[in-house]
């Protein structure tokens, strides 16, 4: 163990290292000492007949981070075997290093809800991308003198706004190199740095708006240039070497069509139309590559490789249909899914599960909370879905009619979440959720069941504050213990359950809104659990792949510039292309990458088959077509749960009262649900009145 996590210790300096260097390129990017010292150097070192001009800048931008992603990949993997191959459980009162003040919540509108850290890098990134635009003009503008602008035909004021739009774009690219790692679900860059793709969303759409506004600013000025300087025949240039002026008119289009939809009013009141669109992001990085060739394209390489390996993986998952063994379905259109899973599937409370399902869409894909916890129910997996929208109203329909036995098919990919959580290190959890919120606090009791009764760990208390609109939606209340398939042990968790219905001041029909009924689906044969995509070790296999395929990519492409492109380089009556160099570089990879992650997928579907095989009877318990007896909230399995509920009409709590009356030593403070309520609940955290309330939101819609 102590060898173990000395070996942690060191692949984790060593990623700092390369990280902290990374960053520290693009500090010294913009200065004479890079450009005109340090630069000339590296390309003299790194510039070969194999790679080209694209070899230097393979070195410094690309090699860095995956170097960074395949060690963090030995580090994760690393750590799960310190931790047993489950979640890590700290000491209680263990303090993380990035608690207290630097984790306090800070609201700032347009940004939402952000912690001191996080708003401390945003705001040096954005120095970032003004020191580097402030030092090359300022460095530019020195070499820019009248006598050099008239030699070219144009005014001073005229070179300096060419010069001025060059820059811009180039800042922009800044903002693309990282816009891909928060997106990448299945990637180690996010959880070696203890982040996760759903957390990370709000720093893809906030580089997303910087990296567009700089392009459009870029793309505006270079229109306005051609324009006074009566150059406008240039916008339909397709140079043959160096930028394609029409190739970046086509991006920015592409991405400005992109970008149109994905402000909030417009993506959340047309979410099908921003879903749709937003795939233009193919088309916005097709023709970026065009315009500025692989050479320069390498800058923003490794990130988008990363994104399309884990894209490739989440597809070769998404082409298996799984099992669903029951479905719960409530009266407030709510239903639980119940599929069936491999042991070796395992996650963290909080994670997500991402639905499709043909029959209704076989573009949409959706994610869903999972309720479950691998721990306690260690051959189901389940999510909860509110009838919110269309999508979802259509599947409660399909599930909840009578004649329900075969269950559509139903595809998945992940499940993502943390790689650890730290719950257990505080001495008493409030969980505060409004509506479907409330279903990522189930997998937090769940685990903490397993973690009281299996492992004998001291638990924190725990004080649930629910808030629903109506009392039918206290029948959700039902889904905090498992399906009767599992153990429902939790009278040894101190738990108290306030729910409050806000529209109502007493119950609505009390006897109509209180029944749970359980159905159980044939199995089909073509159908299979729910498994790890790279199975048990799936941090290494991915490792693997990241590196087995761009090793391969080097040396094709080696072969290729060697004894293909260098010829014709070189010979005085023939050129090659830029734009056939950028894509058939693109084509390498991609095939590189295509054809190692599917062999790695299919030799680890292999082996999932063969555990699939020990659980294939799974879920036959109850006949096909039976239906478990009405539930009441009244008649809950544990009678401890009952006793610990509360239920309110007609009132909303005072949260600041009862968080400032909470004198524990570490009260971790959870909330889930409407913005509002996140807002209100990270004020009052916010405050400094309360320095024992430790807030930390969980929120999935953007």
């Amino acid at each position: 163990m102590a060898s173990r996590n000395a070996i942690q210790a060191v692949i984790m300096a060593i990623i700092l290292v390369v990280s902290v260097g990374y960053i520290f390129m693009y500090i010294m990017a913009p200065t004479n000492l890079f450009r005109q010292k340090w630069l000339p150097k590296i390309r003299t070192a790194a510039n070969s007949t194999y790679f080209g001009g694209q070899g230097p800048s393979m070195l410094m931008n690309t090699f860095p981070v995956l170097f960074v992603a395949v060690l963090g990949c030995w580090y994760l993997h690393s750590r799960n075997k310190t931790s047993g191959g489950g979640d890590h459980y700290p000491k209680r009162g263990e303090v993380n290093a990035l608690s207290g003040v630097w984790r306090r919540p800070i609201i700032i509108k347009g940004l939402g809800i952000v912690s001191g850290i996080e708003l401390a890098f945003f705001l040096m990134f954005i120095v970032l991308l003004l020191w580097s635009y402030s030092v090359a003009l300022h460095n530019n503008f020195d070499k820019i003198t009248p006598k050099s602008a008239a030699k070219s035909g144009e005014k001073l004021w005229q070179a300096r706004l060419e010069n001025a739009a060059l820059r811009l774009g180039i800042v922009g690219n800044t903002c693309l190199v990282f816009l891909f790692f928060p997106v990448a679900r299945g990637s180690s860059v996010l959880p070696v740095f203890g982040l996760t793709s759903e957390a990370s969303i709000k720093y893809h759409i906030w580089l997303g708006h910087i990296a567009m506004a700089l392009f459009t600013a870029h793309g505006v000025c270079y229109v306005i240039f051609w324009a006074v300087t009566h150059r406008l025949s240039e916008m339909s240039e397709w140079a043959k070497t160096g930028i394609s002026n029409v190739a970046g008119e086509l991006a920015l289009l592409s991405g400005l069509v992109m970008w149109a939809t994905t402000f909030p009013r417009i993506r959340r009141k047309f979410f099908e139309l921003f879903f749709y669109i937003h795939h233009f992001y193919i088309l916005f990085m097709f023709f970026f590559l065009l315009h500025v060739g692989i050479s320069y394209f390498c800058y923003v390489l490794p990130a988008f490789y990363l994104f399309l390996v884990d894209r490739y993986l989440r597809y070769l998952q998404s082409r298996q249909n799984v099992r669903l063994v029951s479905a719960r379905i409530l009266p407030s259109q709510t239903l639980e899914l119940n599929f069936s899973k491999t042991r070796g599937l395992t996650y963290t409370p909080t994670s997500i599960l991402f639905l499709n399902v043909p029959s209704i869409s076989r573009m949409q894909w959706h994610p869903f909370t999972i309720s479950s916890s691998s721990n306690l129910e260690s051959e189901q997996l389940s999510v909860i879905i509110k009838g919110d929208g269309s999508w979802t109203k259509k599947l409660h329909h399909i599930l909840s009619s009578p004649s329900a036995v075969d269950h559509p098919d139903v595809s998945v990919e992940g499940p993502y979440g943390p790689i650890s959580t730290d719950f257990l290190r505080h001495d008493l959890l409030v969980m505060v959720s409004g509506g479907s919120g409330i279903t990522p606090f189930f997998s937090i009791i769940r685990e903490l069941m397993h973690a009281s009764e299996t492992l004998k760990h001291k638990t924190p208390s725990i004080l649930l504050l629910s808030f629903f609109k109506n009392s039918s939606d206290l029948t959700m209340l039902n889904l905090i213990l498992p399906n009767a398939n599992s153990p429902t042990q939790i009278s040894n968790l101190d738990l108290q359950i306030q729910a409050y219905v806000t529209r109502e001041k007493q119950p609505d029909s009390p006897e109509a809104n209180k029944n749970v009924r359980t159905i159980w689906f044939k199995p089909k044969t073509t159908d299979s659990p729910i498994a790890p995509i790279l199975g048990q070790n799936g941090w290494l296999w991915l490792a693997a792949i990241i590196s087995a395929s761009f090793i391969i990519f080097l040396i094709l492409v080696g072969i290729i510039t060697r004894y293909y492109i260098y010829p014709i380089d070189h010979d005085t009556n023939k050129i090659f292309s830029t734009s056939s160099r950028s894509l058939l570089n693109m084509l390498v990879l991609c095939m590189s990458m295509v054809i190692v992650a599917t062999v790695v997928f299919l030799w680890n579907k292999k082996q999932n088959a063969m555990e699939s095989k020990q659980i294939q009877n799974f879920g036959g318990v109850a006949s096909p077509n039976s239906y478990n007896a009405d539930r009441e909230l009244e008649s809950l399995p544990q009678q401890s749960l009952v006793l610990a509920t509360n239920v309110h009409y007609g009132v909303r709590p005072d949260l600041k009262r009862i968080l400032f009356e909470r004198k524990e030593s570490s009260v971790g403070v959870l909330v889930c649900g409407p913005k509002k309520l996140r807002h209100e609940v990270a004020n009052i955290c916010s405050s400094g009145l309360g320095a024992n309330l430790h807030f930390e939101s969980i929120s999935f819609s953007w």
